[in-house]
């Protein structure tokens, strides 16, 4: 007997509904290839519904204290963190990461996120500038108005509070589009939200970009932008916002570079190029690090111990405690990364250490499942030494000087995140301030943490907020004040 597909609704001022049009979603578990639930359908009458009860909210909610704003962010995070369980399922159950090594992580992460911004709910500050005695100058941060936000499949919650909770303490109302690939973890943080919070402060819509995105983007009434996703829309978003002179955040693409050096300890290095790669993500991370660069003295080692490491690498049902990396998130995707892998093979079938195209028998071949991939000095030509893949697939080469692997790794479009590996302090940090990205690490291959300055340069896009400045900056706009203190004609 075939489960029962669940219905979710979307959140519109206080209440929760059905696309205006009463068509519908289906949302796919990608570990089955099943579908599971349904949402919404929204177009652009549900975005105008949605904008006009935020921009109605917005009246009285920027007007609410910051501090009284960051107390019920404090309560909001202390509801979430009792479902943290629940949301980590939500989220290994629509996209296919697993639930160990990565959806309970984002969870944990979404929760503290909130917290961390409640607590600068008192930091929303202006600056004073002394010009004469007869003038008092000062700076205000004030808030947008309507923020409209749209967050991918690959970390939807943690993503979507990083939007959300941002843009209202800072006194914003927001309207965000869910990814239609995973959208019930976002409306189950949502819900929580709604739990707290004044009708039409927070809503969300669930659609696909062309019919909800666009008119999000494109509508006259919502001045911000907060876009995280692909470099291709990002671009399409950044050329509508400006027709309109909207300010706009975006974090795109990338094509993380990591570097190694020869006096490495190859045994912890390995474990941090997995990491940083995003394996157990299926490498559906922006900042994987899938350009590895080793020198070529220590290449042969190196490449050896990283694919026999990988071998122990279990994929398999995301919902499995037992589970290393899961699926990726849907047939598209699927098809993508098989593209990539196909055409490298072609151009060079020795180059394959590992993995290759999907198993078409077994229990990996019930879902959107690959083995990790590696491939060793792959002609130029080929797409995924270049193209950002999404994919568990790395390429790895050698190098020979400082300057040449530095030239090698800046030869990208993107500029998001780059990884160094080096015992010895000096060559590192040269290494990384020559990096033309936004983020370097340096021997370590974790994500980003709340506070950092975590944003790209490039392609990969414009802004931060991930930490109090970036939130400051991408969430508030500066005004001037100019006060003449003389006596303005009166006696004295």
């Amino acid at each position: 007997m075939p489960e029962a597909i669940a219905s979710y609704q979307m959140l519109i001022g206080a209440q929760w509904v059905d696309a205006c049009d009463g068509e519908w979603i289906d949302v796919e578990n990608p570990a089955k290839k099943a579908v599971f639930a349904r949402v919404p359908r929204a177009k652009k009458a549900d975005v105008d519904l949605a904008v006009a009860a935020a921009q109605h909210a917005y009246k009285t909610w920027s007007k609410v204290a910051a501090a009284e704003r960051g107390k019920m962010l404090h309560d909001i995070a202390n509801e979430l963190e009792g479902l943290i369980e629940d949301l980590a399922r939500a989220i290994s159950l629509e996209n296919g990461n697993a639930l160990r090594t990565q959806s309970r992580g984002e969870a944990r992460m979404a929760v503290d996120f909130v917290r961390y911004v409640a607590g600068l709910s008192r930091e929303i500050k202006g600056n004073t500038v002394y010009l004469s005695s007869d003038n008092l100058d000062y700076t205000r941060r004030e808030p947008y108005g309507v923020v409209g936000a749209i967050v991918p499949w690959n970390a939807p919650l943690l993503l979507a509070a990083l939007k959300i909770a941002p843009a209202v303490m800072t006194g914003n109302t927001i309207v965000l589009k869910a990814s239609e690939e995973a959208p019930i973890a976002v409306q189950k943080l949502v819900r929580v939200f709604s739990n707290h919070l004044p009708a039409g402060v927070v809503n969300v819509l669930t659609g696909n970009g062309i019919e909800c995105g666009v008119p999000l983007v494109e509508h006259p009434d919502v001045p911000k932008i907060s876009f995280t996703g692909s470099t291709p829309v990002g671009r399409s978003i950044l050329a509508a916002a400006s027709s309109r002179i909207a300010a706009v955040t975006l974090e795109l693409g990338g094509k993380s570079p990591q570097i190694v050096f020869p006096d490495v300890d190859i045994n912890h290095t390995v474990d941090g190029v997995i990491s940083a790669m995003r394996f157990a993500r299926q490498g559906q991370s922006c900042t994987a690090g899938s350009r590895l660069f080793v020198n070529e003295s220590i290449a042969k080692e190196f490449v050896e111990a990283l694919v026999n490491k990988l071998k122990s690498m279990k994929v398999g049902d995301p919902l499995d405690d037992a589970t290393d990396a899961g699926s990726v998130v849907n047939a598209k995707q699927y098809q993508r990364v098989c593209s990539y892998i196909k055409e490298a093979m072609e151009l060079d079938p020795s180059a394959l250490l590992l993995g290759g195209l999907p198993p078409t028998e077994g229990p990996l071949s019930q879902g959107y499942y690959f083995e990790p991939t590696v491939f060793y000095n792959l002609p130029l030509e080929a797409r995924l030494t270049r193209e950002e893949v999404f994919g568990p697939v790395i390429s790895v080469s050698t190098w020979k000087s400082e300057e040449d692997v530095i030239e090698r790794a800046n030869s990208s479009e993107y500029g998001l995140a780059a990884f160094v590996w080096s015992r010895a302090g000096a060559p590192a940090i040269r290494v990384a301030h020559a990096l033309h990205v936004g983020w370097v690490l340096i021997n370590q291959g974790t994500g980003q943490q709340i506070g950092h300055s975590y944003g790209g340069v490039k392609q990969s896009g414009a802004g931060r907020e991930f930490s109090l400045e970036g939130i400051l900056a991408s969430y508030t706009e500066v005004k001037q004040v100019s006060y003449n203190l003389g006596s303005h004609g009166f006696a004295e």
